[in-house]
């Protein structure tokens, strides 16, 4: 007996994609199990469901004719930082981020300070209704007559209301709500989100409008769906934070038309976000300089230098094996630090529980606050503050030696408007860095040094 090629059934993970003609407990692909769910295959969608009007052709590189069309700025400064300058005409943009992180409320606080602006915008929702948009938009004070909103989940309607308004900007919320009547699985599953995002990124291709897709995550904190999505849209922007934390940080890890090393600081308050222009006053504004374990550091986001500060806890293991707890900063990097403090300082730390941490949630990964870290454990295990104030930068080496590191002049003068007058970093960048006023410089070139120049 022939099999019905257009009742076929195919069995689809729902983590990574992977297909099978047969169910598994285990994906051989991503290895989660049970996540293979039965989805019925249509033989009309072989070519994603998009049907092809007219054939292109190759051109010469230099025939390209380019649109001059500028950026679309948004008026929020660290939104448009994160993004590269502004929104790129026909972007596809995915923003995701744990539940309750705010990213509805940045959406449509964006919308509105581009429809203060004149541009009409659309929010699509999928999860709530008008009546519940517009409560939440009096609580914010985003309403405006340029901003359009609809609850809507089906992919055609969504498709005709942007052809038919014609918005400069357009947002959907969430993309795992969004199907298409083409596809007979569940709204939510790898093949629906997959499809609803081919066709969306082919509507801004084709208007020139940029697309937001906001997007759930799973209890890992990816991104739902398959690893596909962030292959097929042009920025996936992360936002971050701790929900009982009142600060937000909002970073680009794909950006086809800027920076990905560039974040964005907001302040969750109750009408909504606010931008933190300067997060160095905020993030080292209740350092305390007479408590031990404490020290700032100079971290670069992007083009930014940002003052942090390190803290660290040293104490007596209770247990036979020492606990190490790190927040902020990379954990391997941290064991290295302690593993070399214990060869060239002599300190005994292997029998004690170390604790280190970042205020205001952000996280570094970069080594030039490998001093730092060193610094903030030092101090916690002779229990004594660092004297003079100092931001400490400098990257540390397996045989103890203090490293350059990159971008040190902006660091400091970073740490001189900050009111800091003291400075220890590398040697070679203080053989190589012109003179700063109103700041003493401390060349480092070995981490013994570190205990006579602090405690």
């Amino acid at each position: 007996m022939k099999r019905n090629k257009a009742t076929e059934t195919i069995f689809v993970c729902q983590g990574c994609g992977y297909q099978s003609l047969k169910w598994m407990g285990k994906c051989p692909e991503c290895g989660e199990w049970n996540g293979l769910v039965e989805e019925r295959r249509s033989p009309t969608l072989s070519s994603g469901g998009l049907t092809v009007a007219r054939r292109s052709r190759p051109v010469p590189i230099d025939a390209v004719e380019m649109n001059h069309q500028g950026r679309i700025r948004t008026g929020i400064q660290e939104f448009d930082r994160v993004l590269g300058g502004g929104l790129v005409p026909g972007s596809l943009i995915l923003i995701g981020g744990d539940p309750g992180i705010g990213k509805s409320t940045l959406m449509l606080q964006v919308l509105y300070r581009l429809a203060h602006r004149n541009h009409k915008v659309l929010y699509v929702s999928g999860e709530e209704s008008l009546e519940q948009i517009k409560l939440r938009s009096d609580r914010l004070g985003t309403v405006s007559q340029h901003l359009w909103v609809v609850s809507e989940v089906a992919l055609e309607s969504i498709k005709a209301m942007a052809d038919e308004i014609g918005p400069n900007v357009m947002v959907v919320d969430s993309v795992q709500t969004v199907f298409t009547s083409e596809l007979t699985s569940a709204p939510g599953s790898v093949s629906q989100v997959r499809e609803a995002t081919m066709h969306l990124m082919h509507l801004a291709k084709r208007t020139g409008i940029p697309i937001f897709l906001v997007g759930h995550v799973t209890k890992e904190g990816a991104i739902a769906g398959p690893r596909l999505l962030e292959h097929m849209v042009d920025t996936v922007l992360y936002f971050e934070g701790e929900q009982n934390n009142i600060f937000r940080i909002l970073r680009a890890v794909k950006n086809r038309f800027g920076s990905t090393n560039e974040i964005g600081v907001f302040e969750m308050k109750d009408n909504g976000l606010d931008e933190v222009e300067n997060p160095s006053s905020i993030f080292v504004s209740e350092h305390p300089f007479l408590a031990s374990g404490s020290v700032v550091t100079a971290s670069v986001e992007g083009s930014r230098p940002i003052l942090l500060e390190l803290q660290a806890l040293v104490g007596q293991a209770n247990f036979g094996t020492p606990r190490r707890t790190v927040l902020g900063v990379d954990y391997n990097r941290v064991s290295l630090v302690v593993a070399v403090m214990e060869k060239k300082l002599g300190l005994q730390l292997m029998n004690q529980d170390i604790f280190v941490n970042v205020t205001g949630g952000v996280k570094v990964n970069e080594p030039a606050v490998d001093l730092g870290i060193a610094a903030a454990i030092a101090s916690s295990f002779f229990d004594k503050p660092v004297k003079g104030r100092p931001v400490v930068l400098g990257e540390i080496g397996l045989t103890g030696e203090v490293r350059g590191i990159n971008q040190a002049e902006p660091r400091v003068h970073e740490a001189r408007k900050m009111g800091f007058r003291r400075c220890l970093l590398p040697e070679n960048n203080l053989k190589r860095l012109k003179g700063v006023a109103d700041i003493e410089m401390v060349g480092v070139s070995a981490i013994s040094e570190i205990v006579d120049l602090l405690f």
